[in-house]
């Protein structure tokens, strides 16, 4: 149907002048769309697995009372979180906030995993989760890590606004799906408290001196719960509080700098943060662009997703092994960690309702089904924490690449990875239940909107009608879509779908149009009604250089998976362990400009060169998210 255009040109389209930009669809309430078939069944499983055990698993971590009993003073001792330091960024004060990132991450993904799939035990967990950081506030609103003495007093390094970013996010999911009063009371009084104490205009959260400071830069994330108030207040003062912290960040010190106004604007720089931060930082920026009347932003937002397409992989994998340290893209020589996958996703999420361009899904679908499926275990309940898309043994190292400063252990698959850091693990429990949050948005009363093609039930109202739509389908695996739709009253509504970048034909008994690379039915729907569509698609090869391809069917891109010998590693409980992976014979293949491929049966069919005989070879591929080590480039 088009040529996808990587995120490139996305606010051409778009006036910039010195007025705010206006905002093509809404977000809808977390809970309002939830997981079906093939991806409810995995988050399902998930929560049988490490993300519903990882409190058991690592309980040192996720327990520490840090947001209470055990808030930092300026004589905590650092604590020992098991991993290990060597070759990692300098300073210990980072460690000491660690802990709230971890736990609150896991909470956060624990929560909308539950309520999603609607886990009954998990629920009754996470209650009294909730009401037991709700005692943790202060009679002044404060929720955080520090005590009185510390609190927003800061000159270095420290993780005030990050741990809150981290808690409050899980936070406003539980009161979006349960609607408690007192959970909302919460929420507005600690964030009021930021505000009170770093006042608009008349403070600098961001100063914290000219060292290391990860955490401070990780605090630009709290922007994050301002978007989130802000839609259920429309109060522009979250908004333009936002604006403030992405500007005092722009004017401040930081070591992770990329999305710095002056750098973004600066011809001249490349991307060489730690990766995670990039990424994330993103959402700020995003935020700031729709929310401020500074012209400046959205050339600022545009040279941003250029940049970051050149960090990002054909799988959609950002690069963050850890620093993006100026590189382009690899598919062997650069990996991406399970935490940056996340991030982008979220952010992509983000920029998708903002704009409403249709080529932004096609960027958040292949990060999910390509480069986070692929570094995920197939066979056990772990996750690889860094992870290439070209990936020929996972014994710790990047393709067997050695370090001298350090002792490299990220690529290889655990429920935890503790020795490095339980970041990623946390993350990989977030990424569905973001992944689904996203996937239906609204126009306007009377229009909705299907951004994201996976099986979902969504239950809203449009023209003043309670409504429910199942899309009924197994995409990425298929192509066709059955929405089962249910109202309370026959209504006149609008449905927009996505049309992905690689649908060559489209088949309906619909009548439609085609907006903005969105089919648009326009009727009359009964209380039970239907539509029923299928994406045609067909084998593509795209080149990676001047001598590599790469093969995609729909959604999906095709690997040839390499079998290997499966080593276990450190258990952590009965079922929970790590595990590395040698080939048991490393045979790689190339392709000609025009090689012979095609379709069948789930698998791509093509006539490759086997390089260690030269001779030509049928070779069956499968997705990349089905494998552990595999040539995706060829």
């Amino acid at each position: 149907m088009r040529k996808l255009i990587l995120a490139i040109s996305i606010l051409t389209s778009m006036s910039l002048n010195a007025q705010k930009a206006i905002e093509k669809y809404s977000a809808l309430p977390f809970g309002s769309i939830k997981p079906e078939g093939w991806l409810k069944e995995q988050m399902q499983n998930d929560l049988d697995g490490f993300v519903g055990h990882l409190d058991e698993l690592v309980p040192d971590l996720i327990n520490d009372s840090i947001y209470g009993s055990e808030r930092l003073q300026k004589n905590t001792k650092l604590k020992d979180l098991g991993n290990k330091k060597d070759g990692d960024a300098p300073g210990d004060e980072q460690y000491k906030w660690w802990n709230s990132e971890t736990q609150s991450n896991w909470w956060d993904g624990y929560i909308r995993n539950v309520f999603l799939v609607n886990d009954a035990k998990g629920i009754e967990k996470v209650h009294a989760y909730v009401k037991s950081i709700l005692a943790t506030q202060d009679t002044s609103g404060y929720i955080g890590i520090y005590d009185q003495e510390m609190r927003y007093q800061f000159n270095a390094e420290n993780g005030e606004l990050w741990s809150k970013a981290t808690l409050f996010r899980g936070l406003l999911a539980y009161y979006e799906v349960t609607k408690e009063e007192k959970v909302w009371i919460a929420l507005k009084r600690a964030v009021e408290n930021v505000i009170r104490n770093y006042p608009i205009n008349a403070s600098s959260p961001f100063s914290s001196g000219t060292s290391f400071n990860a955490g401070v830069s990780h605090g630009l994330t709290f922007t994050d719960v301002l978007e989130r108030m802000y839609l259920f207040t429309k109060e522009e003062k979250y908004r333009d509080y936002a604006v403030f912290l992405f500007n005092d960040f722009s004017n401040t010190y930081q070591s992770e700098a990329d999305a710095q106004m002056k750098n973004i604007l600066n011809p001249e720089y490349k991307l060489k943060s730690h990766g995670v931060h990039t990424f994330e930082h993103l959402r700020a920026l995003i935020i700031a662009r729709y929310a401020s009347q500074n012209p400046e932003m959205a050339d600022a937002l545009d040279i941003y997703l250029k940049r970051l397409k050149e960090a990002t992989t054909i799988s959609g994998g950002a690069i963050g092994d850890e620093w993006i340290a100026e590189r382009n893209a690899h598919p062997t020589n650069t990996g991406y960690e399970y935490c940056s996958l996340q991030e982008l996703l979220d952010s992509y999420c983000l920029l998708l309702q903002k704009s409403g361009n249709a080529e932004i899904g096609d960027l958040v679908e292949n990060t999910f089904f390509n480069a986070a499926q692929g570094a995920r275990n197939p066979n056990h309940s772990s996750i690889a924490y860094l992870k290439t898309d070209n990936s020929f043994e996972m014994m710790g190292t990047k393709n067997g690449e050695i370090e001298p400063d350090r002792n490299q252990t990220r690529y290889k698959y655990s429920p935890a990875h503790q020795d490095v850091a339980v970041c990623c693990s946390p993350n990989a429990g977030r990424i569905s239940p973001y992944f689904v949050q996203n996937a239906w948005m609204k126009e306007n009363e009377r229009t909705l909107v299907t951004v994201l093609l996976i099986p979902n039930k969504l239950e809203t109202t449009v023209s003043n009608s309670k409504i429910s739509i199942e899309n009924q389908t197994e995409y990425p695996n298929r192509s066709d879509f059955y929405f089962k739709i249910n109202l309370d009253k026959p209504t006149r509504f609008a449905l927009k779908i996505r049309i992905p970048s690689w649908v060559k034909h489209i088949k309906t008994n619909e009548k439609y149009t085609i907006v903005d690379d969105y089919i648009l039915i326009d009727r009359n729907f009964e209380m039970n009604d239907k539509v029923q569509l299928e994406f045609i698609a067909d084998v593509v090869i795209k080149q990676v250089d001047t001598e590599s391809y790469y093969f995609s069917y729909g959604a999906l891109i095709y690997a040839n998976a390499i079998e290997a010998t499966e080593i276990k590693g450190k258990e952590y409980a009965n079922g929970f362990a790590d595990f590395t992976y040698q080939p048991k014979k490393l045979t790689m293949f190339r392709s000609s400009k025009k090689p012979k491929v095609h379709y069948r049966d789930g698998f791509i069919i093509a006539t490759l060169i086997n390089l260690d005989t030269n001779k030509k070879e049928k070779v069956k591929l499968i997705p990349m998210g089905k494998t552990i080590l595999r040539q995706v480039t060829f």
